[in-house]
């Protein structure tokens, strides 16, 4: 005979409501939660995945779209999600768009199919378009480091701007005047407030737009090389850049030892994330750094608590979470 929730409450000597809680993924004391994985073991007990989601209308799957799976901001941010969600009982489905707003929301539509309980996003598309479907049909999404003004949803993000202020900041503190910096891709959110910061920073520190250089990457380490070779060839009179992402970073180093560019002797670096990929790197880069850790717990929490939301039958209020970066300073700067 099959064992039920009730012989699991009567052998852990719990309510059936308690039972139910904990296999559903909500808190419960930890006495009875040790009480009930002793008997879920000793009774052999396994959940009959298909009849609860026939009664729940829930898959306890989660679906993430991201940009590239082979970025170590996805990557770390994915996984930091996936240690909340795992301790509340919810898996996760991730797709990657390699950057392309049609994979994107053939992505989304296919997670729509797998009847996905909620979305991560770090969005490629900027109209909101690829979600809005998912959005329409009231479960909740939550945006990671990329807003999209005209959809209506949670997400946690780092203030780019100031991220970029501050680089720009430590620069001119050291004497530095004739400021680059290799940009993102101007479609998404993230990359135009990083570019908006620089601009910001610069006029507050009177860099006049003749003593600015900028290069427009993709995101990609190619990118990257491509934008110190070509900053490097057009405008030798610069003296520092700011590479304003990880991939791009990786990109701007590998150029630099192509082109035989002493940094900081010849070329002032300030790059983004991975503090151990700045490590590695000799001289040691200054980067900006991002929470990585901190954005993806906040995001798990936020989409456990519209999960919640929703079954109890309140408004699924959203939430706007910033977060900030830090100078971890190397040895790549140098003063003039």
């Amino acid at each position: 005979m099959a064992v039920t929730i009730r012989d699991i409450a009567e052998k852990a000597d719990c309510g059936v409501a308690t039972v139910s809680s904990y296999l559903n993924g909500r808190n419960v004391r930890p006495q009875n939660r040790e009480k009930i994985e002793s008997a879920i073991r000793e009774l052999h007990y396994t959940v009959n995945e298909t009849a609860r989601q026939l009664k729940t209308n829930r898959t306890r799957m989660i679906g993430a779209v991201i940009p590239e799976l082979d970025s170590t901001f996805c990557a770390q941010v994915l996984s930091e999600i996936e240690d909340t969600l795992r301790k509340h009982g919810y898996a996760m489905l991730v797709c990657d768009c390699r950057s392309d707003p049609a994979r994107e929301k053939e992505a989304v539509d296919f997670l729509m199919k797998r009847r996905v309980d909620g979305l991560f996003v770090i969005p490629v598309d900027s109209t909101g378009s690829n979600f809005r479907d998912f959005a329409e049909s009231g479960r909740p999404i939550v945006l990671i480091d990329r807003q999209i003004d005209a959809l209506e949803c949670s997400s946690v993000c780092v203030d780019n701007r100031r991220a970029m202020r501050s680089a720009v900041d430590l620069l001119a503190a050291e004497g530095h005047r004739r400021i680059g910096m290799i940009a993102g891709p101007q479609t998404n959110n993230a990359s135009k407030q990083r570019l908006k910061g620089f601009e910001q920073a610069c006029e507050e520190n009177g860099i006049s737009p003749e003593d600015r250089f900028v290069f427009f990457g993709d995101d990609s380490i190619a990118s990257g090389t491509q934008g110190i070779h070509a900053l490097m060839t057009t405008s030798p009179q610069m003296t520092a850049v700011i590479i304003s992402n990880y991939q791009m970073t990786m990109g701007a180093v590998i150029g630099t030892n192509e082109m035989g560019i002493d940094i900081p002797g010849q070329i002032s670096m300030i790059g983004f994330d991975n503090p151990q990929f700045a490590r590695a790197v000799h001289p040691r880069l200054t980067i900006v750094n991002q929470p990585v850790q901190a954005i993806g717990s906040r995001a798990a929490e936020i989409m456990l608590r519209e999960l919640e939301q929703k079954d109890s039958g309140g408004p699924v209020v959203a939430e706007h979470v910033w977060l900030e970066t830090e100078i971890v300073p190397g040895h790549s700067v140098r003063r003039l």
